[in-house]
């Protein structure tokens, strides 16, 4: 069976079609890709043949696993996903770490108030929130379906965390005011999502993905300017940004009066702005 899901999907321009079909055909036989591998030699029944064709098709017509499976993996967790709730990232994880070195290094009390802006399925918030125990974790989204994403994670994994549905780029700022924003805002110019992975293009939210056209930065801007009524004296905005997206980010930061410094990740490119609001 695992022989002729991997050739499907190399037919199919998958990628990663030897580990994906080995995932996904563990997962419709209910088993992990270990626990399948220790059962290469079991015989199939016939309705297991048919639960493994049928997410093989979805993944054939370049369906995300995770949207298949029902969970993405962030920071050593399991959250679950799916349409209409971007799927997490592995460079998402750098906004954690810094989070958590403010926390750790810098003049943010351990028991901050933290806000995470677009939530999504959850998965910062609910990672701060178990990662900063004494910390006060809101989050806020303008879809009630992410919401209801990020409220099963939170119940399933144990995490307190204070939910907001609202738009978050609108002014008046009606939040009350926090010691450390951090964001994944959209930052995708829709102008190139022809270039991207359709499984990307045609399935993940299009609002969690894309600013407005010619202004990729839109979202990163508007946070820049809300910074001051957002955050308490001497909070900290932290933001993912587009690979290319840095430089102006930071000048734009700066020219804003804010303290800001741009981070690099392993690959040397500059995703994330930490930026400081003048206080105490």
């Amino acid at each position: 069976m695992q022989a002729m899901a991997r050739a499907f999907l190399q037919r199919k321009g998958v990628q990663e079609a030897r580990l994906e079909a080995d995932l996904l055909v563990a997962y419709a036989l209910g088993l992990d890709r270990l626990g399948m591998l220790l059962q290469l030699e079991r015989p199939l029944e016939p309705q297991e043949v048919d639960r493994a064709r049928d997410v093989l098709v979805r993944r054939g017509r370049r369906e995300p696993v995770a949207y298949i499976t029902g969970r993405r993996e962030f920071y050593g967790r399991s959250f679950e996903v799916g349409p209409g709730v971007l799927i997490p990232r592995p460079e998402t994880e750098g906004l954690v770490d810094r989070v958590l070195s403010l926390l750790r290094d810098e003049d943010v009390p351990q028991n901050a108030s933290l806000l995470d802006w677009g939530t999504g399925s959850g998965c910062l918030a609910i990672t701060l929130a178990l990662e900063c125990p004494q910390a006060q974790v809101s989050a806020l989204d303008i879809s009630a379906e992410a919401l209801a994403f990020a409220r099963r994670n939170a119940e399933r994994l144990g995490a307190g965390v204070t939910w907001i549905q609202r738009d978050g780029a609108q002014r008046p700022w009606d939040v009350p005011r926090v010691d450390v924003l951090v964001a994944n805002p959209p930052y995708v110019d829709p102008v190139v999502s022809e270039s991207l992975a359709p499984e990307v293009r045609e399935f993940e939210p299009h609002g969690a993905l894309f600013g407005p056209a010619g202004a990729a930065d839109h979202f990163v801007r508007t946070l820049i300017d809300l910074a001051p009524e957002a955050l308490r004296p001497g909070g900290h905005l932290v933001l993912e940004l587009g690979f290319d997206q840095g430089g102006a980010a930071l000048q734009y930061a700066q020219e804003r009066g804010l303290e800001a410094q741009l981070l690099r990740d392993l690959a040397g490119i500059g995703r994330c702005l930490s930026a400081r609001v003048p206080g105490v």
